[in-house]
């Protein structure tokens, strides 16, 4: 028997066996076996009430290097962001339509690429900011989840060295396996063409371990919530 033979012999072997389903490993239950738990019995522990959650929340989001900023009003939010331009100098910045990029962006007084129009991608990565909404915030990892629809593409909270998400507070989810849920109720079988969970600013350590922020993205990440 030739080494190839012997090779595609064990593969065949191997597929005689059904897997286990995701949780129950140790169980010795057959792929057909229904699930013995939820997920979540696996996953850190989140609280169960609003604060609790929105405690975890930027607890998480401080330890990825992310900012954090609760406020009570669009107004407290528009002063925010609004310090945030003339603290980083901005001049121009990327956006796009929907309502709380509506109500936060024009108060900037600066040039806006909207990404939900046609634009020079050469032009977005020269923007000083790319503003976006979300789709949801997950206190349990202190996670932001936007795809393509709600963040105005692929491009907005990639290219710009800075991502500020504009969030509202009942965006707030628990865990892991709410965000699918809600993905799975908000686009049901028509889901957008991209998924993206940002767990902070974009970051390397792949040399010699050394923490690098801005590796493959935005160098900051601020996510303001009102």
């Amino acid at each position: 028997m030739s080494e190839r033979e012997n090779i595609l012999g064990r593969i065949r072997e191997a597929l005689k066996v059904g897997a286990l389903v995701p949780g129950l490993h140790g169980h010795g239950q057959p792929a057909s076996a229904s699930p013995l738990s939820s997920p979540r019995q696996w996953l850190p522990k989140v609280g169960d009430s609003f604060d609790e959650q929105l405690a975890l929340f930027a607890k998480n989001a401080a330890e990825l290097k992310a900012d954090f900023q609760l406020f009570k009003s669009a107004d407290e939010a528009r002063q925010a962001i609004n310090s945030l331009r003339d603290k980083e100098k901005w001049q121009r910045v990327g956006g796009h339509s929907g309502d709380l990029t509506d109500a936060i962006c024009p108060t900037l007084n600066l040039p806006l690429l909207r990404t939900d129009r046609p634009y020079d991608v050469h032009e977005l990565e020269a923007c000083d900011a790319g503003i976006s909404e979300c789709d949801a915030l997950i206190a349990q990892t202190g996670t932001v989840l936007v795809t393509n629809r709600s963040a105005g593409g692929r491009a907005l909270s990639v290219l710009p060295p800075h991502h500020v998400v504009l969030a509202r507070r009942d965006q707030l989810v628990a865990d892991l396996p709410a965000a699918f849920a809600l993905l799975q109720q908000r686009y049901a079988t028509n889901y957008p063409s991209m998924i993206s969970f940002i767990t902070g600013p974009s970051r390397t350590g792949d040399i010699e371990r050394i923490m690098v922020l801005g590796a493959h993205g935005p160098k900051k990440l601020t996510i303001i919530c009102f």
